[in-house]
């Protein structure tokens, strides 16, 4: 994206929270990173890499600030910033208190909390859905007294469609209470578990096709980078893929676009990607939820592919300010796409195909994350997903096709649940 120049090697970043990747797209600027990184998080890599490794819960602001400020005066970084849900907040606050530009803390808080979303598009008149927060059983009966049937139940603090509840009939309010009580108070098993489940949120059933923005802000200008179609099941809330650019008609994408163009102004986001999930069905576009940060399921690797744009290098390098402003939206020159690998329940016995499918040249990416003898959990949501294939075709109805052919060449033999040992025995010893 940038080459390293003399500009760059007199920046410092404050990196807050970080995936190998994204200190990897920072250090290739030529700047010098300063890590503030929690402790259960930290990798060999990031060791080696950063400059400065600071090893602290950076969700504590109290215990943050100080450090921070600390640092300031020994390393004199520019910026702060970050790229993973559980540090936007906490770069959001250390730039405005240390007076530096980009996205504020309250719009970054907003993003993150869906229940802070939806009360402040609600008071700018920005919203068109019925939703209220859960309170106890009985609000539950009031709220399918006002929406009707089916409604959503979701976290307020949550990701990767964690905890999300699709309540279709009175029958199974007793049932999604329970399960209520069951995840409030604790943290995601997988993935962002920085965060404790403490609040839900009921909201009306959007119909209608899925689709995420990916976008870019330059000082409150907003670059549309590519439209990502999501491929989906209605009947659990994990994603079965993602392909982009979206196959949709000018008007459509035009009423898209416009959405998210305006929901970015309405939430107060200036600076740096975001990703904005919504519905385009009889209410027209609406938004379900949006994150200031690049979209997770590899479509920073999809979006490179397509349009030649990284996000996560843009992410790190606008606020240092290393890479001009994009113009205009970016033309499309390919197609890409993500498809997820899933199986029913039950517990692994082999895995192959990786190997093979990782060595096309038209393959972006490809992982499986589970090995024999490990469960494999009932389908709720992204983290219970087994693996994946990424890649790039001349558009994207052949990305799709390709991509579906990849993955049924990655083969995970599961022992469904309740088979007796000795059958597992039997096929692990195969």
């Amino acid at each position: 994206m940038t080459a390293p120049t003399a500009r760059a090697a007199d920046r410092t970043l404050l990196l807050v929270g970080a995936t190998d990747q994204h200190l990897q797209r920072a250090k290739a600027l030529g700047v010098r990173v300063v890590l503030l990184q929690h402790p259960d998080k930290v990798t060999s890599y990031q060791t080696g890499l950063a400059d400065v490794l600071l090893m602290v819960d950076y969700t504590d602001w109290d215990t943050v600030r100080p450090l921070a400020e600390a640092s300031r005066e020994v390393w004199g970084f520019d910026t702060v910033a970050s790229l993973t849900e559980a540090g936007l907040d906490m770069a959001a606050r250390l730039n405005a208190h240390f007076g530096f530009p980009g996205t504020g803390p309250e719009a970054s808080r907003r993003m993150r909390n869906k229940f802070l979303m939806r009360q402040h598009l609600t008071e700018r008149g920005k919203l068109s859905i019925h939703w209220d927060r859960v309170t106890d059983r009985a609000s539950l009966d009031a709220f399918a007294a006002l929406a009707g049937y089916p409604f959503i139940i979701k976290p307020t603090d949550a990701t990767a469609s964690f905890g999300l509840i699709r309540v279709s009939a009175p029958g199974e309010l007793d049932a999604t209470w329970e399960r209520i009580e069951e995840l409030r108070g604790r943290r995601s098993d997988r993935g962002s578990t920085l965060y404790t489940v403490r609040e839900f949120l009921m909201e009306t059933y959007l119909d209608g096709p899925e689709f995420s923005v990916e976008a870019f802000s330059f000082a409150g200008r907003h670059v549309v980078i590519a439209v990502t179609e999501k491929l989906v099941d209605d009947t659990h809330f994990a994603e079965l893929g993602h392909a982009l650019p979206a196959r949709l008609a000018p008007d459509a994408h035009a009423r898209i676009t416009a959405a998210v163009e305006d929901f970015l102004d309405t939430m107060g986001v200036t600076d740096g990607p975001s990703h904005t999930e919504l519905r385009l069905g009889s209410r027209g576009p609406v938004v379900i939820e949006s994150h200031n940060r690049v979209g997770g399921g590899h479509i920073n690797e999809l979006v490179e592919a397509a349009y030649g744009i990284d996000l996560l290098g843009y992410g790190v390098a606008w606020p240092l300010g290393l890479v001009e402003a994009l113009p205009e939206p970016p033309q499309a020159r390919a197609g890409a796409c993500t498809r997820f690998v899933l199986r029913d329940p039950g517990t692994v016995t082999a895995v192959s195909g990786v190997t093979e499918v990782a060595a096309r040249p038209d393959v972006l990416a490809v992982e499986v994350s589970v090995a024999p003898g490990d469960p494999v959990r009932p389908l709720r949501d992204n983290w219970d997903r087994l693996g994946f294939a990424a890649v790039t075709a001349a558009d994207t109805d052949a990305a799709i096709a390709l991509c579906e052919r990849l993955t049924e060449q990655i083969r995970i033999d599961v022992t469904p649940a309740g088979a007796p040992a000795d059958a597992l025995d039997r096929e692990v010893a195969a």
